[in-house]
């Protein structure tokens, strides 16, 4: 079992890692540039993480029942469940492009200063025109890897990242021949968006032209059929939702910590990108284990299902120990890694540090979170996220930076002492609480023995 998990998983790594990637490009490019570009990145990327994974997580309800369709042999049904995820891709990307569109709201949540306000601005207009295709290509993602065809993605993904660096330095420093201007960080945003359709035409030319997809009909013509799309609404929006409040836990911390100034800005810019490339392990095991279980599942083999999800958490527990011990090792060099600012480093620093713990507890909710969704099980797993992020880790990480008094008990972890390290312990504190509620619910599930 464990050679069946990584030979879906690492694909799904590599294509991830790429994707991933292309943000730390982003925050060591503006960090180059000046500590105003690099707050002004981090505040626009996470906004648009806010508005792109709610949204992609919702067309993630795919993957199960693609998957239950795949392990049962129902070819048809892959195709028709495609088709309407094509059809919500589009719905969803008039709603993300009107958000990203209106600058205002964000703005004046984090009240940056004038300069980095503009970047900012700038920034999430670019990344809007790329919103469409980047979700449409979240539903050839899900298709795949529910197939178990990841590497399809990888390879895509891989084209979009070799291109990141040459585009970013066009579109940042300009080319006075070609009429483009300098943008600065902003010009990021515009790179991301051409990747983002030209990752798309990749994919729509290699539906056409593998003909491995044609016995799922996946391009036949088709209108919106209202039970499939409730089918995928049902377990893609809580799942969107469980999305959303786990990137906003995020976002809210990169809006608040604005107010503190750009070092703090940048500080947790470096711990959130750090965080995400980790992520990115424990998410490849999860999305492989999940595909396994579902298909488990729909071939009517509930044990083996049960046998694939408590191998995937094994697996997934010594890989995130070991990377908790890299990152505590290797601080130093990889806060210079992200920036040249002293202070910058010197804030990152204590982050880091939380960050290998942080990584330990994010990496097993994320695995009972996908055991969960293989079921279909997404609602009590969103109301789980929602009092562990919000309630615990975003409310908390509130009160310790900003509402305590600075010489009180925990005022070591006051703002004006700590910079954002109040806001990543509470974090830490809410995915224990997240891991333990998502536990038990996944042992309930296998208690049930279907």
């Amino acid at each position: 079992m464990r050679k069946d998990i990584f030979s879906l998983a690492w694909p799904v790594f590599v294509g991830q890692l790429a994707v991933m990637i292309n943000g730390v490009i982003d925050t060591v490019m503006a960090g180059r540039l000046s500590a105003v570009d690099m707050a002004g990145i981090g505040i626009g990327v996470s906004i648009y993480i806010t508005v792109y994974i709610g949204l992609m997580g919702t067309l993630l309800g795919l993957s199960p029942i693609v998957a239950q369709h795949y392990g049962a042999g129902r070819h048809d049904e892959i195709g028709a469940s495609f088709r309407q995820a094509l059809w919500l891709a589009l719905l969803l990307s008039v709603l993300g492009c009107g958000a990203l569109a209106w600058t205002g709201p964000w703005l004046a949540l984090s009240s940056p200063p004038p300069e980095v306000a503009e970047l900012v601005r700038a920034y999430l207009w670019a990344v809007a025109a790329g919103l469409p295709p980047a979700l449409l290509f979240r539903a050839f993602y899900a298709l795949n890897t529910a197939i178990s065809r990841p590497r399809v993605v990888m390879y895509i993904n891989l084209a979009g990242v070799a291109l990141k660096v040459p585009l970013n330095a066009l579109f940042m420093y300009g080319w006075a021949d070609a009429g483009i201007p300098a943008l600065g960080g902003a010009g990021c945003g515009v790179a991301s968006s051409v990747i983002a359709w030209l990752s798309m035409t990749l994919a729509w030319i290699w539906l056409v032209r593998d003909h491995s997809y044609a016995p799922y009909g996946l391009l036949r013509a088709g209108r919106p059929e209202r039970e499939r799309m409730i089918e995928l609404l049902r377990l893609g929006v809580p799942i969107g939702a469980a999305y959303t409040v786990e990137i906003t836990s995020f976002t809210f911390m990169a809006l608040f910590l604005a107010r503190l100034g750009a070092v703090a800005s940048a500080s947790h810019q470096v711990a959130a990108n750090l965080t995400g490339i980790c992520y990115m392990g424990g998410l490849a095991l999860a999305s492989a284990t999940s595909t396994l279980v579902a298909q488990s599942i729909g071939a009517g083999d509930p044990e083996r299902a049960r046998r694939y999800g408590l191998t995937g958490l094994g697996l997934a527990l010594g890989l995130a120990l070991a990377t908790a011990a890299v990152l505590l090792a290797a601080r130093l060099p990889i806060a210079h890694a992200y920036t040249s600012d002293l202070g910058v480093v010197q804030a990152s620093l204590p982050l880091i540090a939380m960050v290998a713990v942080f990584h330990l507890f994010d990496s097993m909710q994320t695995q009972f979170g996908f055991i969960l969704r293989a079921y279909k099980i997404a609602t009590l797993p969103m109301v789980v996220y929602v009092f562990a992020m919000w309630g615990v880790g975003l409310t908390g990480g509130w009160w310790l930076t900003f509402a305590g008094a600075a010489d009180g008990p925990l005022g070591g972890l006051h703002g004006s002492r700590s910079g954002a390290l109040g806001f990543w312990v509470a974090g830490t504190i809410g995915l224990v609480a997240a891991t333990a509620g998502l536990g038990l619910l996944t042992l309930r599930r296998w208690r049930l023995g279907r």
